[in-house]
């Protein structure tokens, strides 16, 4: 059977439409619909399961390191963006405003604000908290003594965005926003770096995600930032995520909220900050770079079930006795380890037919299915199916042989799929030396139905924001990074063709 008629539990393939494919395995894993309000989600459980695993295994990563948590408010006073302008310029055009505090009715059998109830300074939902997060910290740093604070928050946000797609781009988010402040600058980068190499930890050792570490070229930086660094990973349809990014803020932003504190010499300095975030969009990022045309795929350290045992009782008289030997294989399983920690099984006791209820699972990515059932009692066995192999490969196994090597399988997956995902983005990263050649890299065939092309091109480029603008409205392509492991070498710059000292990394990205 050829690969276009071969049947898959997702229509379209990724081939055929990459977009709607990423739309048809959210909703065939059962992890977020639209909502009735235009541009947000529903994140539903198996999906927020997803996040709070993230949520766990990162805010522990956070800890280990000296940060806190914290909460700040949603709103922010309108005068506090205006304060640092190159900040607010950079979100202005994102901003949700609330201008009313009451409602009213409109005689028509609605409502309406009141205009009686006009705030005398409207209030914009925040896009990101560095400015009512900087109002705090004016109070709390008086002294050398205070810093360094190192704060975080778990919290919404909100970005006016008119192409929504679910945890990609989205109205509101979900995300951690981490905000210091310290003494020095050497210390403000020296933690800048620490986030970015936390998340690179996280998106590989956890999300089974390689990535190019680098730094954001001034066009591509965070508004108000002197700095931003990111990791930046690729997906399966060639284009690159930002999945996570650092900042440092030099004393742009503790100068407009005045972040001051007597040196160690008695003399009044400004405070120097960072600010850096993941957010909900990395559900989306593992989607794409892992799932197949069968569903989702999930690396088993973030899966909210490692492991589905599927009891196969199809007739009443067995079934009791199907249900209890997979509740004492569930808990075997629970008492032991994979990745250090107890593993998460759950016992899927519904009563549906059982290659329905398999498929459920195989679309939602749960990386093991174990299926027991009379026979496989008496003969003291279980079949075993891993969601990284082929849907209908299975391996019966004895069960308390699976029982003391679940947890080695689950690791087995994930380096799998982390090594699966790195040989794809090794094999569409190419170096690119002239103009030509890179246009025809990132210029579909089928304009008017792109196909799945391009990847990280490895390019020369002068330096100029001029060369990123031009690129960018020709190709719709940009700098994605400036590679920390770059070597230096004599180049000519892809557009002008003036010298150039290293390669960047090219992308077209979302």
């Amino acid at each position: 059977m050829s690969q276009s008629q071969e049947k898959t539990a997702i229509t379209p393939r990724r081939d055929e439409d990459f977009p709607e494919w990423y739309q048809q395995v959210v909703r065939a894993a059962d992890l977020a619909e639209n909502s009735d309000v235009r541009g947000c989600m529903v994140i539903k459980p198996w999906g927020y399961g997803l996040w709070e695993r993230m949520q766990h295994i990162f805010d522990g990563m956070l800890k280990a390191t000296g940060h806190k948590n914290a909460y700040f408010p949603l709103f922010i006073p309108i005068s506090y963006l205006a304060k640092e302008a190159e900040h607010v310029e950079g979100f202005a055009k994102e901003c949700a405003v609330v201008t009313h505090h009451r409602l009213e009715a409109d005689g028509k059998g609605g409502l309406r604000p009141a205009p009686s109830a006009e705030l005398a300074e409207p209030l914009v939902v925040r896009p990101t908290s560095e400015t009512i997060i900087g109002a705090s910290y004016a109070k709390w740093v008086q002294s050398y003594r205070d810093l360094p604070l190192l704060i975080n928050q778990w919290a919404n946000v909100v970005r006016w965005e008119m192409r929504p797609r679910l945890f990609l781009r989205t109205m509101e988010f979900l995300w951690q926003e981490g905000h210091t402040a310290h003494e020095s600058a050497e210390q403000a980068l020296e933690e800048t770096d620490l986030i970015l190499r936390l998340y690179e930890t996280f998106a590989r050792d956890y999300l089974a995600l390689p990535v190019i570490t680098g730094e954001k070229s001034e066009a591509e930086r965070f508004p108000g930032a002197v700095k931003t660094l990111c990791i930046e990973a690729m997906v399966q349809d060639h284009k690159a995520i930002q999945a996570g990014t650092s900042h440092f803020l030099g004393q742009n932003f503790a100068k407009a909220s005045g972040i001051k504190f007597q040196s160690r010499e008695g003399k009044e300095e400004l405070a120097w900050t960072t600010s850096w975030g993941i957010s909900t969009r990395l559900i989306g990022t593992v989607l794409m770079a892992h799932s197949d045309d069968d569903g989702l795929i999930l690396p088993p350290r973030i899966a909210p079930a490692q492991i589905i045992i599927l009891p196969i009782a199809p007739k009443p008289e067995t079934r009791e006795a199907v249900f209890k030997a997979a509740d004492q294989l569930a808990a075997s399983l629970r008492a032991g380890q994979a990745f250090g920690e107890p593993m998460f099984v759950e016992v899927d006791k519904r009563d549906i037919g059982g290659g329905t209820k398999s498929w459920e699972w195989i679309k939602k990515g749960v990386p093991l299915r174990v299926e027991i059932g009379p026979r496989d009692i008496e003969n003291g066995t279980v079949a075993v199916a891993r969601r990284d192999q082929a849907p209908k490969a299975k391996a019966n196994m004895p069960m308390n042989e699976f029982v003391s090597c679940a947890g080695g399988i689950l690791e087995d997956v994930q380096n799998a799929l982390l090594r699966r995902a790195t040989e794809y983005r090794d094999a569409n990263t190419v170096k690119i030396d002239t103009k030509e050649d890179f246009y025809a890299y990132f210029t579909p065939k089928n304009a008017a139905k792109p196909e799945i092309h391009g990847g990280f091109a490895l390019a020369h480029w002068n330096g100029s924001r001029e060369v990123e603008e031009k690129i960018k409205e020709d190709l719709k392509v940009t700098i994605r990074c400036i590679p920390f492991d770059a070597p230096e070498e004599d180049g000519k710059c892809i557009l002008t063709g003036e010298p150039s000292k290293r390669r960047v990394v090219w992308a077209k990205s979302y």
